[in-house]
């Protein structure tokens, strides 16, 4: 199970100290717009940003995972996220697209493809929870 906990760093700010489950921290939220430069130097962020680079840490884990099982010699793996969202508040997003780069020795194509379904499809938790929301896409490319 998970336990995370946000604090709100203070008056006249929009940033937020989180905690994860394993006590590590990070910064999120955004500085006014106004000029104020006093929390400039706070740069966090943007929640609906943590939403995709859990999406794709998650997956990464699982892709890594299921392709060391099957013995896959995988040297690299980059994932990158393009999330549209609505253009009305509280702006969801619709569609999220997984672009996942990766590089190996002799990696077999239908081994990558079948362990990025199994990631999106099976083990991630976040795939499974934004899938009802926004419609999942992926691309691959192996280097």
């Amino acid at each position: 199970m998970g336990n995370v906990a946000v604090k709100w760093s203070g008056e006249d700010s929009q940033m937020f100290i989180g905690r994860d489950s394993f006590g590590h921290v990070l910064v999120s939220g955004s500085w006014p717009q106004d000029g104020n430069e006093e929390w400039q130097e706070w740069k966090g962020l943007k929640p609906s940003d943590l939403l995709l680079l859990s999406l794709a840490s998650c997956s990464a884990y699982d892709v890594v995972t299921i392709l060391g099982r099957q013995r896959q010699k995988l040297a690299n793996l980059y994932v990158s996220v393009d999330g549209q969202q609505a253009t009305d508040p509280p702006y969801p997003f619709t569609d999220i697209h997984l672009h996942y780069t990766l590089a190996g020795e002799n990696l077999d194509e239908q081994k990558v493809e079948r362990a990025i379904q199994l990631s999106e499809e099976r083990y991630c938790s976040v795939a499974a929870t934004v899938r009802g929301v926004a419609k999942l896409s992926h691309s691959y490319q192996i280097k």
